[in-house]
């Protein structure tokens, strides 16, 4: 796992040993950054269930002014700091449930936030309502979405800009309606 590019282009990783973190593989996540060129330089990000912090690593290296990383798991949040301090980047980070941590953003805009939860158990719902209810996302934010293909997830009130498959997992972009 590594940093695909930008100013951290190729540099490692730290290593996931859990089972319970999937990591975006590295041509997934290239393909999310590239279509996010545009709106990249000078971003707040949201890595909201951040895992190793890969995904906000990738959008600091490629030009966004701040991400805050969120991750209610401990472990997670050990790897995503340890990948921060390898690569000497300081950036806030959150270890706590996701809606205590989005009602403590409450108040902020993101222009993007990625949400990348367990595929399974409603998240994705519950998550999109409160980003909704807290107003985070930017009017002309967007929120990307990373899910299991046979995983129906109710995007409202948000609406589906486009989707792309890769094997089993789908990226959806999401604008506010």
């Amino acid at each position: 796992m590594k940093v695909t590019s930008g100013k951290f282009g190729g540099r490692k990783l730290v290593e996931n040993k859990f089972e319970h973190i999937r990591p975006t593989a590295d041509i997934v996540k290239q393909a999310i950054f590239n279509k996010l060129t545009d709106i990249l330089p000078g971003a707040k990000v949201l890595d909201l269930f951040c895992g190793t912090g890969a995904l906000g690593i990738e959008a600091l290296s490629r030009g966004a002014q701040d991400v805050v990383f969120v991750d209610k798991d401990k472990r997670s949040m050990t790897l995503t700091m340890t990948n921060l301090q390898n690569l000497k980047i300081e950036a806030k980070t959150i270890n706590a449930d996701f809606e205590i941590a989005l009602k403590h953003l409450k108040g902020q805009k993101f222009d993007i936030i990625i949400l990348d939860p367990p595929y399974q158990g409603g998240l994705y719902e519950k998550a999109l309502r409160k980003i909704s209810e807290y107003d985070l996302l930017s009017t002309e934010g967007v929120i990307v979405c990373e899910h299991d293909k046979n995983v129906k997830i109710d995007f409202m009130p948000y609406e589906i800009e486009c989707e792309k498959n890769y094997g089993i997992k789908v990226v959806s972009y999401l604008r506010n309606n």
